[in-house]
């Protein structure tokens, strides 16, 4: 493969991988925003490696989960150079197929490139001694606001720091915006606010060991409480992914709390709201809680039956591992950068027109320290689906109580995955 001189000199300076990395073709497959945000990087990518073309693919969310598990299964038949992969999705790939992957320690991934990422990031991605993906965009929550139906109703948001404090302030938002509700949550397709709000307290679907089963720990059971304290105090509305973005758009909803990625979301698609929304730190079940959890997030594989594994190494390097690289995406597409360096950006603390001036990420972005880790496990899709069925039911009266409903799922889960609930 031909290079240039000044690309060799390059590659030599940095003490990157051999000379023939330097050229070839790679391809990607990602969706949505996540292969926009990878487009956006390519420009400033090209300009330290002209002889590498990526070929970022759109095949969206569950295509490329369901096509990269299949050609995982098929010995890698069919797969690209990289696959992008949910954090709480990683662990079903490593355990079903460890040798899908390349261990990027093999192309050069040191230890110090490992620290650069909060430990959060990497507790799914790693396994012993192996690093199977590089960390991407992390979701540290937030409560995105419509500043104008808050103040209409005098509620000041620096005064919201507990989930009770929400409520009270729902009541009086919704009683002050005929039509609005305080928030939306997805009752019967997703558990947002469940592992937001569990996450913040420390407590998830199983042990940090990822050996035993902890939804019902008390801390599980405080938040599931307090969802339905939300619902049932009128503020919370049900809403899956499409209506919420049209509920934003047609205000008729005051907050929506979620992964920072979803500054995004609210920017491109409601894009003539313009300077009426703002953020705050999502709320804690106590007054003095940390007020910090993370929701999504995803990484960037390298296949083993990749041709180009340098090249594709290379490009992580740039896109993830480089400020510049996770700035372009957190400016164009609202990304949110893992890369701890990044949040040292000048952009970070500039005032967003969009946000009324705020410098949100300043805000978001200083949460993620205090994020608290969260092990998906190989068995998260199993505890996900049941979790759903649990808490739908649970909300609609059909358990005694938080802790019933609680011990019925982590039963479920025991049964289904072979683990013990923990004691």
């Amino acid at each position: 493969m031909r290079i240039t001189l000044s690309c060799a000199a390059l590659a030599l300076a940095l003490g990157s991988a051999p000379a023939f990395a330097q050229s070839g073709e790679i391809t990607i497959w990602s969706w949505n925003v996540a292969a926009s945000s990878l487009k956006a990087t390519v420009a400033g990518f090209n300009k330290l490696h002209p002889d590498i073309k990526v070929m970022v693919q759109d095949l969206g969310n569950q295509p490329t989960y369901d096509k990269s598990i299949a050609g995982c299964a098929a010995g890698g038949v069919g797969l690209p150079d990289i696959v992008t992969i949910e954090n709480g999705e990683a662990e079903n790939y490593w355990s079903q197929f460890p040798d899908c992957f390349v261990d990027l320690h093999t192309l050069g991934y040191s230890a110090e490139d490992q620290k650069k990422f909060p430990d959060f990031k990497r507790t799914e991605l790693e396994v012993g001694d192996k690093a199977y993906a590089m960390p991407w965009d992390s979701g540290p929550v937030a409560a995105f606001y419509r500043r104008d139906f808050y103040e209409k109703a005098g509620v000041d948001p620096a005064s919201i720091k507990t989930w009770d404090d929400f409520i009270a302030a729902g009541k009086k938002i919704q009683a002050a915006n005929p039509g609005v509700s305080m928030t939306n949550a997805d009752f019967n397709g997703d558990t947002e606010f469940f592992r937001m709000i569990s996450n913040e307290q420390g407590c998830s679907y199983f042990a940090e060991d990822g050996q035993s089963i902890t939804v019902n720990q008390p801390k599980c059971v405080d938040t599931l409480a307090k969802i339905k304290d939300m619902k049932d105090a009128g503020i919370m509305s049900s809403a899956d992914w499409g209506t919420k973005i049209t509920n934003n758009t047609a205000g008729t909803v005051a907050t929506q709390v979620y992964g920072g990625w979803y500054e995004g979301t609210i920017r491109t698609e409601s894009a003539g709201e313009n300077g009426k929304w703002g953020v705050y730190l999502m709320p804690s079940l106590t007054s003095d809680g940390p007020r910090a959890a993370n929701l999504g997030g995803s990484s960037l594989a390298i296949t083993s039956v990749s041709k180009n594994k340098e090249a594709a190494y290379e490009y992580l390097k740039y896109t993830l591992g480089t400020n510049e690289g996770q700035i372009t995406m957190l400016k164009e597409f609202g990304l949110v950068p893992s890369l701890v360096s990044a949040l040292n950006d000048p952009y970070v603390s500039e005032g967003l027109p969009y946000w009324g001036g705020q410098a949100v990420w300043k805000d978001i972005l200083g949460t993620l320290p205090k994020v608290v880790p969260s092990r998906g496990t190989q068995f998260q899709s199993d505890a996900e689906i049941i979790m759903r069925a649990v808490q739908t039911k649970y909300l609609a009266g059909g358990y005694a109580g938080a802790k019933a409903a609680l011990d019925d799922a982590a039963s479920q889960i025991a049964a289904a995955t072979g683990l013990p609930v923990k004691q």
